[in-house]
């Protein structure tokens, strides 16, 4: 048997509340509630499992030859939407896998069916979810390859790449670096953008654990581009404060504060379950596995990125926070001058009456 996994990832910017949703759809459409079967129960901890949706069968025609597509979509509470696309053959054959491989290399060909999935699952949550707001030109792709029996002697550069050629010593090792196996008899090699398993059985707990992995590396991507939105807007916003007269100017900056304060709470609270939204604990493998799908897509870096753009935000409050007592306090002082004026005033007027 072989298999190809094609994944692309979204974020509508909200959470979703899981529960509620699987009773709005469950009447009208199959859905289920992912779980993992080969480990104990307390082995992979998720604290809301994703919702599964069968979307059906889909074909696409191409260099002559038409292919046949399982489509799932997965829900997921922290915002984000998985699409994958399946094609499968009971046919041991890796040249049919190779070749299918590099003529779907970089997903090239799946866009329209992506796409026209994506509009079908926006048309089915739309109704349900309010705010819902996706964008189809951000997103995360993943592609998984899979064999059901372990051959040395081929070659798994070119499903890795996505290309043919002479690799050097240094790209072979680069891409070779994320192998990992729990017996002699099964293979995982995970790549930047690709992964390739064999393995006798169907290793469904380590498909869904490269999928969780890719989701939580897209959504701290989705939040650092956020973040960035709202460190130019916040300096934007600086500005032009900066331009109002004295008194509209400590307005502006509490109404600036208010909004960073919302917003660094928003971001905070959701980029700390996306940090959590998986926890691998007592199976040693699949905890290698996870590590190294998160240390290949650089979820790290990004973590980080949306750390120090959260520091800097909360900076900036700290010092509007600051100039606004500093203006308060001379407002403060300005009141005081006046006042003592003013007694000065009624005292000399006094004395001359």
């Amino acid at each position: 048997m072989i298999a190809l996994r094609f994944y692309r990832i979204y974020d509508i910017g909200l959470e979703i509340d899981l529960d509620w949703l699987e009773k709005e759809l469950s009447e009208s459409f199959l859905i289920a509630r992912t779980s993992f079967r080969r480990v104990k129960p307390k082995s992979i901890i998720m604290d809301v499992p994703p919702l599964l949706i069968r979307m059906g069968r889909s074909t696409v025609e191409k260099a002559g030859s038409t292919f046949e597509f399982t489509v799932f979509a997965r829900i997921f509470d922290i915002g984000a939407i998985s699409l994958c696309l399946v094609f499968e053959r009971p046919e041991s054959d890796f040249t049919l896998l190779e070749d299918t491989a590099l003529l779907f290399a970089e997903q090239e060909g799946l866009s329209d069916l992506f796409l026209s999935h994506l509009k079908t699952l926006t048309e089915m949550l739309k109704p349900h979810i309010r705010g819902f707001a996706l964008n189809p030109d951000f997103f995360e792709d993943y592609t998984i390859y899979l064999m059901d029996w372990m051959d040395g002697s081929i070659d798994p550069l070119p499903l890795l790449a996505g290309e043919k050629r002479d690799f050097s010593a240094q790209m072979r090792e680069e891409i070779l670096k994320g192998t990992q196996s729990y017996t002699k008899e099964d293979l995982a090699i995970l790549s930047w953008g690709s992964a390739l398993l064999c393995n006798q059985d169907s290793p469904t707990d380590l498909l869904d654990l490269i999928e969780f992995a890719n989701v939580q590396v897209f959504e701290l991507r989705y939040y650092d581009r956020e973040l960035s939105r709202q460190i130019w807007k916040m300096y934007d916003d600086i500005v032009l404060a900066d331009k109002l007269p004295p008194f509209k100017r400590r307005h502006q900056y509490r109404l600036i504060m208010i909004q960073l304060m919302q917003n660094n709470t928003e971001i905070s609270e959701i980029t700390e379950k996306v940090n959590n939204l998986i926890k691998v604990t007592e199976d040693i493998y699949y905890a290698r596995v996870y590590a190294s799908v998160l240390k290949m897509l650089r979820s790290s870096q990004w973590s980080d990125s949306v750390s120090h753009k959260i520091e800097v935000i909360r900076d900036n409050y700290s010092m509007l926070s600051a100039e606004v007592r500093i203006q308060h306090s001379y407002f403060l002082e300005w009141i005081v001058i006046v006042l003592i004026a003013l007694e000065i005033v009624i005292a000399i007027v006094e004395r001359l009456i």
